[in-house]
C-alpha cells in the first residue's frame, strides 16, 4: 500500500464497503459522542467520515489533535446506517473505521476557524492566506479560476489563436497608470518597468507576421485598490489579431465569453448576441459606460424641457429623467428610501413625481410643473397610471454618475431587475479626447495607441473632443471586462495623435522608439483586446471582490501581510544597486508595518 493514502478523501463510495484503505488529509472537524469518535477528514477531493472506537489507540491519538492537524490513518470502509447517509457528501454513504493513526504535521492554536465562514476581518485572512485558502469557498474559487484558465486555453487555441509568452522586464510606458519600477544592477542609474500590460509587445508580433497571438498575462500597476481591481498585479487574457476591423475582434471573444460563461454560470442565462451600445448613448441612457443591463430601466435627457424655465432646481442644468413603471401599490418609504440613497451617491436629494390613476402628476415637485412640462414629459417618457418618475439635476457628469446608481438601485426596489442572468455588451465609440476640467489640457481619452476613426484626416481637420476611436470594452453585469482597440499602426497617424495630446515628435520618437520602428518596414492592420481573468472569475464564483478568487493578493494598501511585502533594502543592497533613498518624512518614524488589525 501507498506510504501515505490508497485512495483520496472523496473517492470512496458504498461499493467500497469492507476494503482496507488508507487515506491523509486534514482534521477538518470532531465530534465525540459518548466516547465514540467522529472524524471528518478532508483533503483537495473532499471530506470522508471516520470512526475511532473507545478504548482504542486510534481513539487516544485522535481526541488530542488539534483541528488541522495532517494525519494518515489506516481502517476498513463501513457503511453508514440509512439514518446516518450525508446526501451532501459524495462519500456520504460510507465511513472508515480506524485502526491505525500517524500523525504527519501537528496544528498549532488557530487564528481562525477553517469549518465555518465566521466572519473573520479580511486583513487577518490574508496574513494567514495559507490558511483561508483551507475554506471551502475559498478552495472552490480558486479551483473555478484554474479550470476557466484551461477553458480558455483550449477555446483560444481552437479558434486559431497562438500562445506565446512576452518580457517582464520590459521600459516603462505612458499608458494609463503608474509604473513598476526595477533597478537595473548592470545599467547603474537605470530602471526596468514591469509591464501594464503587453501592449507593444503584441503589437509586435503582429507586425513580425504572427497574425492570432493570446497570452494569460501578467500585468503590474501601481494603482489603488477597489472591489473590482487588485492593486498590484493582475491576470487578462491579451489577445491581437491581423487584418482584422472591430467586428472581427468582436467574433471570437463573444463566441469565447458566450460558451465560458455558459459553463461555468451554474445554469444562469447568458444573453446573445452582445448589443453594441456607443458610449455617449450608454452615458445617457445608463449613466455610465458600464452599464448593468439587468436593470431594464433607461435614463432619459429632459434637458431642453426645462430651458428657460422658472423652476430654479432645474433651469440652466443637464436633467435626467427615471420613469419607473408599475409603483401604484409602492408605499411613501419606497420613493423616501431612493431619495435616502441618492443622498449616499453624493446627491442632495431626489426629486419625483407620480401618476395616479386620473393621469395626474402628484409628488414634491408637482406644482412646479407647468402644463407644458407635463404634457411633453408624459409624451416622451410614455407616462402611464402607475409610473413614477425620479429626476437628477447639476452638471452632466456628476448626474450620470448619481443617476445611474439609481436607475439600478430603482430597478432592484421595484422588480425592475433580472435575477441570475449574464448581460453583457459592447460599449463603442468612444472619444480619442478628453480635455482636463482643471487644466483645459487635452489628453488621450482611452488608449493611446487607438486608431482614430477617420485617420489623419480627422486628425487634421475635427475639433479633438469631436473625434472618436475605433476603441471598445466588453461589460457584463455593470462590471468591466476588458477594453480593446483597432491599433493606430502608421507612423504619422501616431505623431499626430500624440500631439494632440501635447507629446512632441522627439517624446513619442524616445518613447516609442521600438514601435516606430517597426512601424516603418511594413506594419498590418491589427486590433485586439485584453478580458480581465480576475473579474471573469469575480462574476462567474458571484462574489462581490476580486481578492476572493486570486489566491494570494495584496489587501488594499498594496501589501502582502502574509509575505511582509514590501520590505526594505538594506544598505549593502543599496549600494549594489547604486540607490540612495529619500524617504517622506511620515515614513522615518517608528511604526509597525504590514500587521494586520487586531
Amino acid at each position: 500500500m501507498h506510504r501515505y493514502r490508497s485512495h483520496t478523501c472523496g473517492e470512496l463510495r458504498a461499493s467500497d464497503v469492507g476494503s482496507d484503505v488508507r487515506l491523509s488529509g486534514w482534521l477538518h472537524n470532531r465530534r465525540d459522542l459518548g466516547g465514540i469518535l467522529f472524524i471528518d477528514l478532508r483533503d483537495h477531493y473532499g471530506i470522508t467520515q471516520l470512526v475511532a472506537r473507545p478504548g482504542t489507540p486510534a481513539n487516544e491519538a485522535l481526541s488530542h489533535l488539534s483541528k488541522e492537524s495532517v494525519v494518515r490513518v489506516d481502517g476498513t470502509v463501513s457503511a453508514r446506517g440509512a439514518e446516518n447517509v450525508n446526501p451532501d457528501l459524495s462519500t456520504g454513504e460510507i465511513e472508515i473505521e480506524v485502526s491505525a493513526v500517524e500523525v504527519l504535521g501537528a496544528a498549532g492554536p488557530l487564528p481562525f476557524t477553517i469549518n465555518t465562514d465566521d466572519g473573520v476581518n479580511e486583513e487577518r485572512r490574508l496574513e494567514y492566506r495559507f490558511l483561508d485558502l483551507r475554506r471551502e469557498r475559498m478552495h472552490r474559487n480558486i479551483m473555478l479560476r484554474t479550470a476557466v484558465i484551461s477553458a480558455i486555453r483550449h477555446k483560444m487555441t481552437a479558434l486559431g489563436f497562438n500562445e506565446m509568452a512576452t518580457p517582464i522586464l520590459t521600459a516603462t510606458s505612458p499608458e494609463g497608470a503608474r509604473d513598476f519600477v526595477v533597478p537595473s544592477r548592470l545599467n547603474p542609474g537605470k530602471f526596468f518597468a514591469l509591464p501594464q500590460a503587453p501592449q507593444q509587445f503584441k503589437q509586435l508580433l503582429m507586425i513580425s507576421g504572427f497574425d492570432r497571438y493570446f497570452q494569460i498575462a501578467p500585468c503590474f500597476r501601481d494603482e489603488d485598490a477597489r472591489a473590482d481591481r487588485s492593486p498590484g498585479e493582475f491576470y487578462q487574457l491579451d489577445v491581437e489579431m491581423s487584418f482584422v476591423e472591430q467586428e472581427d475582434v468582436f467574433a471570437p471573444i463573444e463566441q469565447l465569453m458566450t460558451e465560458l460563461f455558459e459553463e461555468f454560470g451554474n445554469g444562469r442565462h447568458v444573453t446573445s448576441p452582445f448589443p453594441r451600445i456607443p458610449f455617449r448613448e450608454a452615458m445617457l441612457k445608463y449613466g455610465n459606460d458600464k452599464p448593468d443591463l439587468r436593470a431594464t430601466l433607461e435614463l432619459v435627457d429632459i434637458t431642453d424641457v426645462f430651458e428657460g424655465s422658472e423652476f430654479k432646481a432645474f433651469a440652466g442644468k443637464h436633467v435626467r429623467a427615471l420613469p419607473v413603471p408599475d409603483t401604484a401599490g409602492q408605499p411613501r418609504k419606497f420613493f423616501d428610501g431612493l431619495g435616502d440613497f441618492a443622498v449616499e451617491q453624493g446627491a442632495k436629494g431626489l426629486a419625483w413625481v407620480r401618476v395616479g390613476d386620473d393621469g395626474q402628476l402628484t409628488g414634491p415637485i408637482a406644482k412646479f410643473l407647468t402644463e407644458e412640462n407635463v404634457k411633453v414629459l408624459t409624451e416622451r417618457l410614455g407616462l402611464v397610471p402607475g409610473h413614477a418618475v425620479f429626476f437628477g439635476a447639476g452638471e452632466f457628469d456628476e448626474v450620470s454618475k448619481i443617476m445611474g446608481a439609481v436607475r439600478v438601485e430603482a430597478a432592484r426596489r421595484a422588480g425592475h431587475f433580472e435575477e441570475n442572468v449574464f448581460r453583457f455588451c459592447w460599449i463603442v465609440d468612444f472619444p480619442m479626447y478628453e480635455k482636463d476640467p482643471d487644466t483645459g489640457k487635452i489628453d488621450f481619452s482611452h488608449n493611446p495607441f487607438s486608431m482614430p476613426q477617420g485617420g489623419l484626416e480627422a486628425l487634421r481637420t475635427q475639433d479633438p473632443l469631436d473625434i472618436l476611436g475605433w476603441q471598445y470594452d466588453i461589460v457584463c453585469n455593470g462590471v468591466e471586462l476588458s477594453s480593446g482597440a483597432i491599433r493606430n499602426h502608421e507612423p504619422d497617424i501616431m505623431f499626430k495623435a500624440f500631439e494632440i495630446a501635447g507629446y512632441d515628435r522627439a517624446t513619442v520618437e524616445r518613447e516609442f522608439s521600438g514601435m516606430l520602428r517597426a512601424f516603418q518596414y511594413g506594419a498590418p492592420p491589427h486590433g485586439g483586446i485584453a478580458p480581465g481573468v480576475d473579474r471573469i472569475v469575480m462574476l462567474l464564483a458571484d462574489e462581490p471582490n476580486i481578492r476572493e478568487t486570486i489566491a494570494f493578493p495584496l489587501n488594499q494598501n498594496a501589501q502582502d501581510l502574509m509575505m511582509g511585502a514590501p520590505t526594505e533594502l538594506d544598505e549593502a543592497r543599496l549600494k549594489e544597486l547604486n540607490i540612495a533613498l529619500r524617504k517622506p518624512a511620515a515614513a522615518t518614524e517608528a511604526k509597525p508595518e504590514n500587521k494586520p488589525a487586531q
